[in-house]
């Protein structure tokens, strides 16, 4: 199919693969509907924010498969998979993308557990005695 516009999107441990099909605006996560998959109204509306940006909802079907993470960093990582893909169908839509930070792959990670440490920066208790 070459109308439809593929991307993938990252945030923490999450990773979303987006499909943007021509259609009337229906969000599918994991087979699921966005409001099924979802339960909060932050996170649909963090992953609706590129479309809502762009004026485009209504004209594509968005598909996505995402894996890893928790629920707010896969929201994250749908949002940088469907601003990825916005691009590809209107290269004109990439500065008001970029001016929302949608296309910044967010950095942070989990630190890693050091040695001596119960965690990552975590002292095991100090005593005295």
């Amino acid at each position: 199919m070459a109308n439809d516009f593929n991307a993938v999107g990252r945030r923490k441990k999450a990773v979303a693969r987006v499909r943007l099909v021509p259609g009337e605006g229906k969000i599918v996560v994991n087979k699921r509907d966005i409001d099924n998959y979802f339960g909060l109204e932050t996170l649909k509306m963090t992953v609706r924010q590129p479309l809502v940006l762009t004026n485009v909802g209504g004209s594509f079907d968005v598909l996505v498969n995402v894996n890893g993470g928790g629920l707010t960093g896969q929201a994250g990582a749908i949002r940088h998979g469907i601003s990825r893909a916005l691009c590809k169908v209107n290269p004109e839509l990439r500065p008001a993308l970029k001016a929302a930070g949608f296309l910044t792959r967010d950095p942070r990670m989990k630190e890693r557990k050091k040695y001596g440490l119960k965690a990552a920066r975590r002292a095991p208790q100090f005593s005295k005695r």
